[in-house]
């Protein structure tokens, strides 16, 4: 097999090292692994199959000879560094949201849309994490009738606000045990003993920037430019997996045997509904493993042809790291 020399770019950040597990977990073809940070991370060491691997700054010219860039940064650096990666030769695959909704950039689900992988123009774009939770679970339901609509409601775990998110919620934890005051930093208000319904910046409409993501990239993947989502986004005190509730209008109606039976066959997803043992996706189950978990499926009472259901699933992994090292050897085996 064919060996390809990557790069991580945002190595020492949460979705970077999670990248460089998943890269070890699945013992991707590398000739090399470069991993590349701000210079504020110059002289760190991560590790790989046990070997130190240095880390270097990320320059306009630390790419060439790269064939795959895993992007783990944010928007700004992805921008400054796109034209570097891309005129390199090297394929660009990037977990911010700089280009996803550009026309050329592919948005890829491995398991829905791997196709679109061969239309990319040098970068493919990993969709918003929620929408890959979402989208495993709704898929099944996509293969059997058109969706009309999606009302969903996301319960979003604070790393999902970076790796700052976490540690607020550890210290304003034990601030809440001590009877101390809580002095939010990451987020708006405190999150311990708390909901935030709030994750992004507002449009006219009301809605975040975070909950429209829901609708634009679901019709960019679903290849459904129709399709309605209304969606709100909360954060939750949970520190890992983010858990969606939504209801699917559908075209057709269906049996919820058909339902189950085609979440039973989907890639990526597990079928975890027997509320007779009362078993139900949960955080508990979902973190750190890379399959979305669905389960409370049941007949909308209020819509006709309505599917209502809940999923789960790691945000760092599926949602973030392990769907662009998918891409990657979705990549690999199409240029076999």
């Amino acid at each position: 097999m064919k060996r390809y020399n990557v790069a991580i770019l945002g190595a020492t950040g949460a979705v970077g090292r999670e990248m460089l597990k998943v890269l070890e977990e699945i013992d991707f073809p590398l000739a090399s692994l470069t991993l590349l940070a701000s210079k504020n991370s110059v002289g760190k060491s991560l590790f790989y199959k046990g070997k130190q691997i240095k880390v270097r700054e990320a320059t306009h010219d630390a790419f060439k000879g790269i064939d795959i860039v895993l992007g783990a940064s944010g928007n700004a650096v992805a921008k400054e560094f796109a034209r570097d990666i891309v005129g390199s030769g090297a394929l660009f695959i990037d977990n911010s949201s700089a280009f996803r909704m550009d026309k050329d950039v592919p948005l890829v689900i491995p398991e829905i849309n791997p196709f679109d992988i061969k239309g990319h123009h040098g970068i493919i774009s990993n969709p918003n994490c929620s929408t890959i939770i979402t989208l495993l679970a709704v898929y099944p339901l996509f293969r059997l009738s058109p969706i009309k609509a999606m009302i969903a409601s996301t319960y979003q775990a604070v790393s999902g606000a970076g790796a700052k998110g976490p540690i607020e919620l550890e210290r304003e934890m034990k601030e809440e045990i001590e009877g101390k005051e809580h002095v939010p930093e990451v987020f708006l208000y405190p999150i311990v003993s708390n909901l935030i319904p709030h994750i992004g910046s507002f449009d006219e409409e009301g809605y975040t920037s975070e909950e429209n993501k829901m609708q634009n990239e679901g019709r960019k993947i679903l290849h459904c430019p129709e399709l309605k989502v209304t969606c709100t986004c909360v954060r939750v005190p949970v520190k890992r997996s983010h858990c969606i509730s939504v209801t699917v209008l559908t075209e057709k109606p269906l049996s919820l045997e058909e339902v189950r039976e085609a979440m039973e066959s989907q890639e990526g997803l597990r079928l975890y509904d027997d509320i007779s043992k009362n078993e139900y996706p949960m955080p508990l189950i979902t973190s750190d493993q890379d399959l979305v978990y669905v389960g409370r499926i049941r007949k909308d009472r209020v819509f006709d042809n309505g599917i209502s259901l809940w999923c789960s699933g790691d945000q760092v992994r599926k949602g973030a790291a392990t769907n662009a090292v998918m891409i990657a050897m979705k990549w690999v085996e199409i240029n076999a």
